[in-house]
């Protein structure tokens, strides 16, 4: 679904005289959790007169920011008879809109991971290790409506790059912390159907079952594409960290790699689907001659050219 235009959709909800807030929005998407991709999603509007984001407010009732200044959207707000004292909403509460009409996608989407969730095989199902594939996906900083994503196939024994592909696409779904997939698996798919080779694994710059409900994007891609899958995380989103693993509600999650001693940070590997927790960080160990592991890094150098 294009998350974007719901979300505009919601705020031309709004009546005249009344604004509502980041988080109030984010809880008619059906999860608090998306303020800060409202914030986000306000600041990228194409049109404020179209879509009134101007209307869209702190919840302790300071203004905010606006794409075309504060003062403009003060003057707007005093046009639709909302007034600013010291740069905040008088009379927050009373001119506060909270009665969206709204299915709640972001409610339907988390069952819909919960369901997916259940799927996940923790055992190695592949026959042969022969080929292992990094796909990363880059956005250019002026533009997080667009994206390019990398693919980057290695031999396992030589190391060799086999093949590579990068396609680029307008997103239709804002970054939210746990939802990641619904952002990026659209050109994943579309990646893995143009690769003339079919990898034995594949690594994503993304959690594996290292996520509060056990599906992050390398699970969710996993499940979704049918594909052995290995989740690998630059920084520590969620869990607890006890001798070397991540624990998630006192369960094994995720483990820590340093590739070095020189590595002051480490990467935070999970299985994604039909890995074994041991193969994947056999994996991880074999690719790493960095930080981040070839076929990741690889991935990320080409998809960062092509943006």
């Amino acid at each position: 679904m294009n998350l974007f235009d719901y979300t505009y959709d919601l705020v031309r909800q709004i009546p005249n005289g009344k604004i509502s807030s980041y988080g109030e929005v984010a809880k008619a998407l059906g999860d608090i959790i998306a303020s800060r991709a409202v914030g986000r999603m306000m600041n990228q509007n194409p049109d404020a007169d179209d879509m009134p984001c101007f209307k869209i407010v702190h919840s302790d009732g300071r203004i905010g920011g606006f794409g075309l200044g504060i003062d403009d959207k003060i003057r707007r707000l005093e046009e639709d008879k909302v007034f600013v004292i010291d740069g905040k909403i008088m009379d927050f509460e009373k001119n506060l809109f909270r009665d969206f009409k709204t299915d709640y996608p972001l409610k339907k989407l988390r069952k819909e991971q919960i369901e997916l969730s259940k799927k996940v095989i923790l055992k190695d199902d592949f026959i042969k290790l022969e080929t292992v594939a990094g796909i990363d996906v880059a956005y250019p900083k002026s533009d997080f409506e667009y994206a390019t994503g990398a693919c980057v196939v290695m031999d396992y024994k030589t190391k060799e790059v086999i093949e590579e592909i990068t396609i680029s696409a307008k997103t239709v779904f804002p970054y939210i912390s746990t939802y990641l997939a619904y952002r990026e698996l659209p050109i994943i798919k579309e990646l893995a159907k143009s690769l003339k080779i079919n990898p034995s694994i594949f690594m994503f710059d993304g959690n594996g079952i290292l996520h509060p409900y056990s599906f992050g994007l390398a699970s969710h891609a996993g499940v979704t594409l049918n594909i052995p899958s290995i989740g690998v995380a630059k920084r520590l989103l969620y869990g607890e960290i006890f001798n070397n693993e991540v624990l998630i509600d006192n369960k094994k999650r995720g483990l820590i790699f340093f590739s070095s001693n020189k590595i002051k940070n480490p990467i935070y590997v999970s299985p994604g689907h039909k890995v074994s927790f041991d193969s994947s960080l056999k994996i991880i160990k074999h690719f790493s001659k960095y930080k981040i592991p070839e076929p990741l890094r690889k991935a990320h150098i080409l998809a960062s050219k092509n943006i």
